[in-house]
């Protein structure tokens, strides 16, 4: 599984998170300690927002501890929003494509987690996405699969509803194809303004999922940044963290419409 940070506040630089922290997301990626494996090291991506409409990206198959570029981009990049992650590998191949996060637009994507025995019904998977974000598609990843196939820069879309709709969607898939693997989703989205954090399974074993409000911005982290427990909290399950700019982060209930009880009940056994 894989580790990820995501920041909306007053601008600072990627390295106070990604690289200084006791327990920052390059530790994270020799050391995770609240994850099925301890070491992310398929590759590693940053996505911020600065001056341009459009978020910036850096990506690469090297394990982000043995990357000096990462590190000299995160000394230097100033951002208020930016997202983090650390890749471990579900399957699919280590490329720069695979690497999170994923971009469509305005908007940034990055995903912990897997959809279940996603090689039988992948080709189905990637039909929900909508022609007008299929061309963004450039790897082979369920994690950018789902992100497409919500397709959050159309005008009007609320993008819980979106997401909510496709991971339902994929469960239904899943049923019919006797798949009784879960489909774990733990993951942030966000236009610039907006950031989205969620923390979702159809079994009992969601990825883990934290955040931290402070007076300078909001920090969610799938692991504490260090041994202050007690000052982060922890997302339940079936919730999902929204923080508009300005305003404090809400964590509400996160349904998904047909995922029920028989997916669940299927994956315990």
């Amino acid at each position: 599984m894989c580790r990820w940070i995501a920041y909306s506040g007053a601008p600072i630089a990627l390295e106070r998170l990604v690289i200084e922290p006791e327990h920052s997301l390059v530790a994270q990626s020799q050391h995770a300690t609240r994850s099925k494996t301890g070491t992310n090291g398929d590759g590693f991506g940053i996505g911020w927002y600065g001056s341009h409409e459009t978020p910036g990206l850096y990506r690469d198959v090297l394990p982000a501890w043995s990357d000096e570029n990462l590190k000299a981009l995160c000394r230097h990049i100033v951002s208020g929003r930016f997202f983090a992650h650390v890749r471990a590998s579900t399957g699919t191949a280590s490329t720069r494509a695979n690497c999170h996060p994923f971009a469509l637009g305005r908007w940034l994507f990055m995903h912990n987690g897997q959809i279940g025995g996603y090689d039988r019904i992948r080709r189905r998977v990637e039909a929900l996405i909508p022609d007008c974000a299929y061309g963004a598609r450039r790897g082979t990843t369920d994690s950018e699969a789902i992100f497409l196939a919500a397709a959050p820069d159309r005008s009007g879309v609320d993008p819980v509803t979106e997401v909510a709709r496709v991971l339902g969607e994929v469960c239904a898939m899943m049923r019919e194809a006797d798949i009784v693997s879960p489909l774990r989703f733990t993951a942030a989205l966000s236009d610039g303004q907006t950031l989205y954090a969620f923390r979702w399974s159809s079994d009992e074993h969601a990825p883990s999922l934290y955040f931290l409000q402070g007076s300078d911005g909001l920090m969610v982290v799938s692991e504490p940044l260090d041994d202050q427990s007690s000052d982060w909290t922890e997302v339940p399950a079936g919730h999902v963290v929204v923080a508009r700019a300005g305003a404090p982060a809400q964590c509400r209930p996160f349904d998904v419409p047909g995922s029920g009880p028989a997916l669940r009940a299927e994956a315990a056994e």
